[in-house]
């Protein structure tokens, strides 16, 4: 049989009967059966989700191989076995509880095809539950984690290139049980030759269960913790230091790490928050830098430095602060370029907190009357202009 063009492997756990509409969405896909092959992965499920498979295998118009096996506890196993059997160009990972839109592998196939990327997203939607938004202002053909916001969905439900996951041995991490799939994504992201967006056309419908069952699992906040630091160690190696991993380390501080000092902190006893703060301090350590402050909202910012400075007497009232939904007052100085923003323990002497960690950046700013946008910059571009006038001066004096 001629190669397929995707490998669409669908990793089940107790998916019934969400199942069934998910491999309708498959069946319907407009690319045709003979382009397709389906890989699915029963991971020890009770609920007849192995069965069901299996009838599907039987009537389906494309290829279909089931495999059945005992419980791995998490994603990572069924998407790797499923990965290793993927024929296909190109490889789809597909939860069992989610569904494809209409035409969505055809087209992600043909912007791969037409662009030449390594990576297609397709746009995403939710169903009873919230999803990414950010990264579909519009389709782009070649893009790259740097240029877009595409950081900020590392679910594996991309359209991969197998070449590049062959070429690199890429699989998930099967010590991790959360996060694994933003660890496989960045780095697909980080060494492909090249990204597509799809955000004109929903290829995705990300499902809420009823039931609260997901084929990824809550766990417990120790797993945030090694999925942050399994991330943030990635983008170490493979970006070098500056601005640009910078850039990337918002994605894991902002996501995967601040939510540990979030509203939950508040509830979370005394023996919680002291190991919180004994996990998050080699991060902070190794990886929290004035650049990735600096593009962070100021109370995300100052819960951040808190915990870099190993401060938890002062974060419980940031917490509730910013729990409670509470404006904090600007005060505008330097003629309206800067905007300080009083979270408490601004200017508290006794809490010894830099002005700087206060201060908002222009898009924070700018929702303030009487703010004058471009003050740090504009300074600094006129200490350049005169600094040069003072070179200019001297070298004309010299040659005379």
């Amino acid at each position: 049989m001629a190669q397929p063009d995707v490998s669409v492997v669908i990793g089940a756990y107790e998916a019934m009967p969400y199942l069934i509409e998910c491999l309708s969405s498959v069946e319907a896909q407009t690319i045709g059966p003979e382009r397709i092959e389906v890989i699915a992965v029963d991971d020890g499920s009770t609920d007849g989700t192995g069965e069901y498979l299996e009838e599907f295998a039987e009537r389906a118009p494309m290829r279909v191989l089931v495999i059945r096996q005992e419980n791995s506890g998490g994603p990572s196993g069924p998407r790797n076995v499923g990965l290793a059997k993927a024929t296909g160009r190109y490889v789809f990972f597909l939860d069992a509880d989610d569904r494809l839109g209409p035409e969505a592998l055809e087209r992600m196939v043909a912007m791969a095809d037409r662009a030449g990327t390594d990576v297609v997203l397709g746009k995403v939607e939710g169903v009873n539950r919230s999803a990414p938004k950010s990264m579909w202002g519009r389709t782009l053909e070649r893009t790259d984690v740097f240029s877009s916001n595409i950081k900020f969905t590392l679910s594996a439900q991309k359209l991969f290139r197998r070449a590049l996951l062959d070429r690199h041995g890429m699989r998930f991490d099967e010590s991790l049980f959360t996060g694994e799939d933003a660890l496989f994504t960045m780095e697909a992201y980080l060494r492909a030759d090249g990204v597509s967006v799809v955000a004109d056309h929903t290829c995705y419908y990300l499902v809420g269960r009823d039931d609260g069952k997901h084929v990824t699992k809550s766990g417990s906040y120790t797993l945030r913790f090694d999925s942050a630091r399994a991330l943030m160690n990635l983008i170490a190696e493979l970006v070098p230091a500056g601005d640009r991993r910078d850039q990337l380390m918002v994605r894991p501080f902002l996501v995967t790490l601040l939510p540990q000092f979030g509203p939950k902190y508040l509830t979370d006893s005394e023996e919680i928050r002291r190991h919180k703060f004994e996990l998050a301090k080699p991060l902070m350590d190794a990886h929290w830098t004035e650049g990735v402050a600096r593009r962070l909202k100021v109370h995300e910012r100052l819960r951040l430095h808190l915990v870099a400075e190993q401060r938890p007497e002062l974060l419980v009232e940031v917490v509730k602060f910013v729990k409670a939904k509470k404006q904090a007052a600007a005060l505008l100085e330097k003629k309206g370029r800067r905007v300080y923003l009083a979270y408490p323990h601004f200017r508290d002497r006794a809490a010894g907190v830099p002005d700087s960690v206060y201060l908002a950046g222009p898009r924070e700013a700018r929702a303030f009357p009487g703010y004058r946008e471009g003050g740090v910059d504009t300074f600094v571009r006129r200490a350049v202009r005169k600094a040069r006038r003072v070179l200019t001066s001297r070298e004309v004096r010299a040659a005379a």
